[in-house]
């Protein structure tokens, strides 16, 4: 589903793109040397809507080039994801599952299942709805249930009619990639029952804008949401926001707690985080030509370090074959003739080359047996589990080179 007129998605409210990413391809679309001539690219542009409040893409590529039977992406490959959604599952069930009588579970976006293997494991029914259909495989060979379909309010009737409704639905990193987010807020609120809640995270409006973290915006990403933008979106479907935690992960994440109107009490950091993005000028348009300045001068600083760099005659190589990557390396011109190759742990990725600017992707060994000059992190919000496991990288005299919040080299 692509916008047209300059429409919002949410409100219909007349929008302008404020920034322009230029021509930017699918970001985990991995390829092949044979693909090159035939790569899909789009127009990324964002805007901010003056009325519901929400920052989203202007066009977004059809949802099946970027969730399919190769997505590339494996949620179990992190082991410090691993305890980060045993820690989600736990919250939901000591908070809203405890005086259950058999309660239902449903995950938006369960890749291969190692979320709902907690809730397997304590033998708490559940269901995972995931459109890639080789991730979906996988948690199906766990004996997770799962369908492979896009999320909307034809599929929640569909299940209430067979599973009947839920006491949680919850989602990680999968609500701000839903094009048409009314209709699967609708179809959460039919799914729902009258005491039941949605919990959900994904990446935070207010630190991409503090940490200049432009890599957050992708085809996947249609939505950076804030909690203002939320709580507008929930308001159309008779939802409220009753609660919201911030977390680490994604390099800044925020928890939304959802629920239908009445039905819980507001905890005081709603309002509390409510005012805080007021107060940081989230609301206002301002805010986003500043943040178009801070990116500029970020792409320029990232790319005169690596010209120097390589003016020096130093080997450089990415670190991460990441989604986020596709952003910084397409917005920023950075090619092979500045990379090397791109090192990556994923297989389906392994053997392949970047998303258009066609740096190679090799796996780890390369890496490890010839240790670069200095690496870029493109996996910066993994930056501890990294800087834990390569050490002797930098015992050796490799250097790391952030770009989030700033460029700096370490």
């Amino acid at each position: 589903m692509n916008i047209s007129n300059n429409n919002c998605r949410v409100c219909n409210n007349h929008i302008e793109p404020f920034m322009d990413f230029g021509k930017m391809p699918i970001a985990n679309g991995f390829l092949t040397s044979e693909q090159f001539k035939n790569e899909y690219f789009f127009d990324m542009q964002t805007a901010f809507c003056n009325n519901c409040k929400i920052f989203q893409l202007i066009d977004q590529p059809e949802a099946n080039l970027m969730f399919n039977e190769n997505y590339p992406f494996f949620s179990s490959l992190s082991k410090y994801m691993k305890i980060h959604f045993d820690n989600f599952s736990n919250y939901i069930i000591k908070n809203h599952l405890l005086n259950k009588k058999n309660p239902f579970v449903i995950e938006l976006g369960s890749n291969d299942g190692i979320m709902l293997a907690n809730f397997k494991n304590k033998k708490i029914k559940h269901l995972g709805i995931e459109p890639s259909s080789n991730v979906a495989d996988i948690a199906i060979s766990k004996g997770i249930e799962t369908i492979s379909e896009f999320f909307d309010e034809d599929l929640a009737k569909k299940i209430v009619d067979k599973y009947g409704k839920a006491d949680a639905i919850f989602s990680a990193n999968c609500m701000c990639h839903i094009s048409n987010i009314n209709s699967a807020m609708k179809g959460i609120s039919i799914l729902l029952k009258n005491d039941g809640i949605l919990a959900f995270e994904d990446p935070y409006l207010g630190d991409m804008l503090e940490k200049t973290s432009y890599d957050q915006v992708y085809d996947e990403h249609v939505y950076i949401f804030s909690a203002t933008s939320v709580s507008n979106i929930a308001k159309l479907q008779n939802l409220e926001l009753i609660d919201l935690e911030p977390q680490v992960t994604h390099g800044g994440s925020m928890r939304y707690i959802i629920a239908p109107n009445g039905s819980k009490n507001i905890t005081h950091n709603v309002k509390k985080i409510l005012n805080e993005e007021d107060f940081k000028g989230l609301n206002s348009p301002k805010r986003y030509d500043h943040f178009k300045k801070q990116c500029e001068l970020s792409r320029e600083n990232l790319k005169n370090t690596l010209e120097k760099i390589k003016e020096n005659k130093k080997r450089i190589i990415g670190y991460g074959a990441t989604s986020k990557s596709t952003t910084i390396l397409n917005y920023s011109k950075i090619d092979k003739e500045l990379i090397e190759y791109i090192s990556d742990t994923t297989p389906l990725k392994q053997n392949k080359f970047s998303p258009g600017m066609h740096i190679p992707i090799k796996d780890y060994y390369n890496f490890s047996k010839n240790f670069p000059d200095y690496s870029i992190l493109f996996a910066w919000n993994h930056k501890k589990e990294i800087f834990e496991k390569e050490k002797n990288y930098v015992q050796q005299g490799g250097k790391w080179i952030n770009f989030v919040p700033k460029v700096t080299i370490e």
